[in-house]
């Protein structure tokens, strides 16, 4: 994206000039009168931010605006920060020209507030054509959207399943609607028909065989043709496909380029282990595969997706080939850890993920947490303690089956939480997104003051996975090496001799006045933070919420906080 950056006073280039230095190579910091700033901006940005009062940028804007829905979609959002930095007001192209986007990257660089007044946005529903998809028609998302703001069922027909954000009850099977939302990469006779909203979906994958020296005129010609044929969009391919040999064809390569394209090639030897219908033994003579255009599509579709097929076998001109296949959408599945509990301690990933998501799957307790970040309707499968493997395999399947799910646990879901078993169940047919969170140990360290300084192992005492013999050993090891140890899951009303006993394995190492730290619920309510030692420790006041951190031999505590040193002072000498 490249931004114009419009100011009018000193305080307004400042702040253009910070948005600048935190965006290198996207910003251009415009010259001159505001008129002849926003009318550069204008024909040589994606969008623009100026440092105006919204009138005045009405005013300048109006004789540069074009009318329909042709200049909503290609003209530059603009974002209008005020004077003194406060609010950043998405004015112009909410969604389609990224304001709305945008105005959210301006406050968090300058702390201003975003001010985003699109409907959609308002109700916390997404905006129809944010979906990842091509609006065939963009005249019809106004009208559609209306609907679904007003409450009207509207029906949603889909050609496959797609990993999709929530989407509101009035959006799904009310085949009886008056207005209808059409994901489909197929050519539909809805032209001007402004009740149907028709979205182009990723799905389509040219393979493209070539001959030397093959115009991309030719190549385009060939493929209009292909798709034609078939009744198939053109919005709806997403990649290009061929040959090693054909990798720098010059023709092919300026065919992809100009359509924004990817250029995937595969070698003749891969080529050649994919079943086509139309195999050549002239192709294989001159390449090593008897299929170019057939396997390259069928390959790169299946790359892309969980599988493919073919929709359109090869057809040739005089210089080259193509064929198309239909990928079949990856679902997708975000692990997201929710930190330790505090709402500002999770991450805006994990909510800019969980917003994403059309089903989140998760113990009770955590999903209580954070439903009121979830859009309308999104769909909750949550279950008590006990069922982490049961909960791992329901997001795999569910994600498996096509759909956008999140499967959440506290702290870091990669740490002692939902991340390995569900790893463990996921196959290469789903999009896997890890989102890390702040852990329970980390929490309790910084409540603590510095005990993970140096060098620290993390140690769960539960025995209900793993058999306490081999515990022993690892306790035994980390005491030996002198190292810090974080206790997890350190007792339980049934399990209480654990944790004596691996203050025992530590203490045969390390002094009897070794700081430990217990931090109970950090960053909850009810936190309780205590300061204790190794011979003082009492194991009753320990619970299954309590992190317990034991120093090494060289922590100690300073100014009522836990320290362990890092060396600094001793590297001096």
């Amino acid at each position: 994206m490249t931004i114009g950056l419009i100011w009018a006073t000193a305080a307004g280039r400042h702040a253009a000039t910070r948005l600048a230095a935190a965006w290198p190579g996207e910003c251009t910091v415009h010259e001159g009168t505001v008129r002849d700033q926003l009318t550069q901006a204008w024909s040589g940005s994606d969008a623009i931010v100026a440092f105006l009062a919204t009138g005045a940028t009405v005013r300048l804007l109006a004789p540069l605006l074009t009318t329909g829905s042709d200049g909503k979609h290609t003209q530059p959002g603009v974002v209008c920060v005020d004077e003194a930095g406060r609010w950043a007001v998405a004015l112009l192209g909410g969604h389609g020209g990224g304001a709305n986007a945008l105005a959210a990257r301006v406050s968090e660089v300058l702390g201003a507030s975003a001010v985003v007044t699109t409907g959609t946005d308002a109700a916390g529903l997404p905006g129809l054509d944010t979906l990842g998809f091509a609006v065939a028609d963009p005249d019809a998302v106004a009208p559609v959207s209306r609907a679904l703001l007003d409450g009207e069922p509207v029906h949603l027909r889909s050609d496959q399943v797609w990993p999709l954000p929530a989407l509101p009850a009035n959006l799904g099977d009310h085949p009886g609607a008056t207005r209808t939302v059409l994901i489909t990469d197929r050519r539909v006779a809805h032209a001007g028909d402004r009740s149907v909203l028709v979205l182009r979906p990723p799905s389509l994958v040219l393979g493209i065989g070539a001959s030397r020296g093959v115009s991309a005129e030719e190549i385009a010609e060939l493929v209009a043709r292909v798709l034609a044929d078939a009744g198939l969009a053109a919005e709806s391919v997403c990649a290009a496909a061929t040959a090693d040999v054909k990798a720098d064809e010059a023709g092919l390569v300026a065919y992809a380029a100009g359509r924004g394209l990817p250029l995937v090639t595969f070698p003749a030897a891969a080529l050649a282990q994919v079943a086509v219908p139309n195999p050549s033994e002239v192709v294989r003579a001159a390449v090593g595969t008897p299929s170019v255009a057939e396997a390259a599509a069928l390959l790169a579709a299946g790359a892309r997706g969980r599988g493919a097929a073919l929709v359109a076998g090869k057809t040739a001109s005089a210089m080259a080939t193509v064929a198309v296949a239909r990928l079949v959408p990856m679902g997708r599945l975000a692990v997201i850890g929710l930190g330790p509990g505090a709402a500002d301690l999770r991450t805006p990933r994990a909510t800019a993920q969980l917003r994403a998501s059309s089903i989140v799957v998760g113990l009770d307790q955590y999903v209580d947490q954070v439903r009121h970040l979830l859009r309308p309707g999104t769909r909750i499968v949550d279950s008590g303690l006990g069922a982490e493997e049961e909960r791992a395999r329901s997001a795999v399947e569910l994600a498996r089956q096509g759909h956008a799910v999140a499967l959440i646990g506290s702290g870091d879901a990669g740490v002692y939480a939902m991340a390995s078993p569900a790893l463990e169940f996921a196959g290469d047919d789903i999009e896997v997104t890890a989102v890390p969170g702040v852990t329970a140990a980390l929490a309790a360290s910084s409540l603590l003051g510095a005990p993970l300084g140096h060098d620290h192992v993390y140690l769960s005492l539960s025995d209900l996975h793993t058999p306490w013999e081999m515990i022993e050993r690892r306790l035994a090891a980390a005491a030996q090496a002198d190292l810090v140890v974080c206790l997890y899951n350190p007792r339980s009303a049934r399990r209480t001799r654990q944790l004596p006993a691996a203050l025992a394995i530590l203490g045969a190492h390390r002094p009897p006045d070794t700081p430990i730290g217990l931090v109970r619920d950090a960053s909850r309510p009810g936190e309780r933070i205590a300061l204790t030692t190794l011979d003082t420790i009492d194991p009753a006041e320990v619970d299954m919420n309590t992190v317990v951190i034991v120093g090494a031999s060289t922590t100690r505590t300073v100014a009522g906080r836990m320290v362990t040193p890092r060396g600094y002072a001793w590297m001096a000498r």
